[in-house]
């Protein structure tokens, strides 16, 4: 976390026998105008999540369409209020890439779309010329699309990827970002989502509880937009790591995938790797329970050298245990897996 939120927050504590801003005020012109768009166009809450479950509760869209698999919180959020959910399958042969076909699924029906760049848990970008394709379809049915960018930031052409500057003009348009991933700070639980419809956004501001925001989220939401240095180092960082990741993984015979603070992968091994990686002291995500995904699909994420060395060093072990559990061979082109058993 940059120390200068870490100063913020400690400075802020002197009001914590205040209520906060229920409105933000000063955070939203801050992140306005880092964002280059009006305040009314800015909507912050606890976290990215809070506000996707807002978003629901607010449109209360009647059918909702996402990739499979993607972040589970938008169907989560969405079956709180009974919307109908429709996924379209993702292909590992593929990649896990999101194609026209997707945009075609987009028909009458849809009230709303929704897009995770790069996608959780596969990495996988969608090219920004797709998403347009896929806003202006949903300007034509009369739908909003969702497009998540909280991982865009570690992406080395975040700029080229983002849509957040096209809020201004296409109001079926929302962009959800958030503080936690780029600057460190999970546990301050801030977030905030960009859309030019004024009584969407209205909506979804009555969705949630008036203090949503903590005075000391607001500040260190205000002092972490100008720490753009930190960014830079982190992306930097990040970058470098995940390479040295994608290298010694491919090395045991493992093709991952990813462009941002995680990777992606599948064995053949039935999912037996994260039981033995727990059983060693190292929690992998276990990927199962993705719609979309099956026993073997994994997701690791990208975090200092050191643990970096180590995890590999375990993954080594574990792959050359001689039990014959693994199969070293990703399992990227193997068939499409089904939904997960209930």
């Amino acid at each position: 976390m940059p120390s200068a939120v870490s100063e913020a927050v400690v400075a802020a504590l002197g009001h914590a026998d205040e209520y906060p801003d229920p409105k933000c005020r000063r955070l939203v012109g801050d992140i306005a105008a880092f964002e280059g768009v009006p305040d009314t166009h800015v909507l912050c809450g606890n976290g990215s999540a809070d506000l996707i479950y807002r978003l629901a509760l607010a449109a209360k869209p009647a059918c909702a369409l996402m990739p499979a698999p993607t972040f589970s919180e938008y169907a989560d959020a969405l079956s709180v209020t009974g919307s109908r959910i429709r996924r379209h399958l993702l292909d590992p042969r593929d990649g896990f890439e999101l194609d026209e076909g997707f945009v075609d699924a987009i028909d009458e029906d849809v009230e709303m779309v929704f897009v995770c760049q790069p996608n959780n848990p596969t990495g996988a970008v969608t090219p920004r010329s797709l998403v347009l394709r896929m806003l202006k379809r949903c300007e034509e049915v009369g739908a909003h699309l969702v497009v998540d960018e909280c991982f865009v930031p570690f992406l080395e052409d975040s700029s080229s990827i983002s849509v957040a500057g096209l809020v201004e003009g296409h109001p079926a348009l929302v962009v959800l970002k958030a503080f936690t991933k780029i600057y460190a700070m999970p546990g301050i639980r801030l977030g905030y989502l960009l859309c030019s419809d004024k009584t969407l956004v209205s909506g979804i501001e009555a969705a949630g509880q008036p203090w949503a925001v903590s005075t000391l989220a607001q500040a260190a939401g205000s002092a972490a937009l100008g720490c753009s240095a930190h960014v830079e180092k982190t992306r930097e960082v990040v970058a470098r790591e995940r390479a040295f990741l994608l290298e010694g993984m491919s090395r045991l015979g493992i093709v991952a995938q990813g462009c941002a603070n995680f990777l992606f992968f599948q064995l053949a091994d039935g999912g037996a790797l994260a039981p033995a990686m727990r059983r060693r002291g190292i929690l992998i995500r276990d990927c199962s329970n993705y719609e979309g995904l099956g026993p073997g699909s994994y997701r690791i994420a990208v975090k200092s050298h050191s643990d970096n060395e180590r995890l590999l060093d375990t993954l080594h072990t574990v792959l050359a245990d001689g039990s014959g559990s693994f199969n070293h061979a990703a399992n990227m082109n193997a068939p499409v897996y089904g939904p997960p058993s209930r």
